[in-house]
């Protein structure tokens, strides 16, 4: 379904517990997990105010326990005004942090494709929750949204996992580099139908 406006702290909580712990936020935020999840909890709030998303999420018991973020073709790139709302959360790191987070966001953005695409991203499963098929069901309901509208699918990962998850899904691994020397893999899926 649909992740719905009041939905949306409920779904940063689950961005933020679900991807506290992956390779390229502990290298880019640092080793602390408490402050790891402080620090994206502020990332997901900023960034779902600034980008034009539209988000699925998998709910149990009225309870938002999956998120697939999804920016449509031409929005994945944020105008140097969004950028600057951006600032106040990432200089809350400090300047390593600061440094890190742009290396790694300049890494992913530079490999973003020039085709007309839309970018899938963030997807998380809270963490208690994850492996019992939530985020398998969100990615169904995202490719056949993509195949209807004949579009290609990119997405950036940092977890080995989710390039297996991915591919049964039709992403193809176009690229595959560290970013602060983290393995990442950068995927596309054609557009079909």
């Amino acid at each position: 379904m649909r992740l719905a406006a009041a939905d949306v702290p409920h779904a940063v909580g689950v961005l933020t517990r679900g991807m506290r712990d992956n390779p390229i936020h502990v290298a880019a935020l640092g080793e602390d997990p408490e402050r790891r999840e402080r620090l994206l909890a502020g990332m997901f709030r900023t960034l779902w105010r600034v980008w034009d998303q539209d988000a699925l999420c998998a709910k149990r018991d009225g309870e938002v326990v999956g998120v697939c973020g999804r920016l449509p073709p031409g929005r994945c790139r944020l105008s140097a005004p969004r950028s600057l709302r951006m600032t106040p959360v990432m200089l809350s790191g400090g300047p390593r942090t600061l440094v890190r987070t742009l290396r790694w966001v300049g890494a992913w953005d530079r490999r973003d494709p020039a085709e007309r695409h839309e970018h899938l991203g963030p997807v998380a499963v809270d963490r208690h929750l994850q492996g019992l098929g939530i985020g398998s069901a969100m990615l169904a309901v995202h490719v056949e949204d993509l195949d209807l509208r004949r579009l290609t699918g990119w997405l950036e990962t940092d977890k080995a996992e989710n390039v297996r998850l991915y591919g049964r899904f039709g992403y193809e691994v176009e690229e595959e580099a560290e970013v602060l020397g983290v393995p990442n893999w950068f995927m596309r899926r054609p557009g079909r139908g």
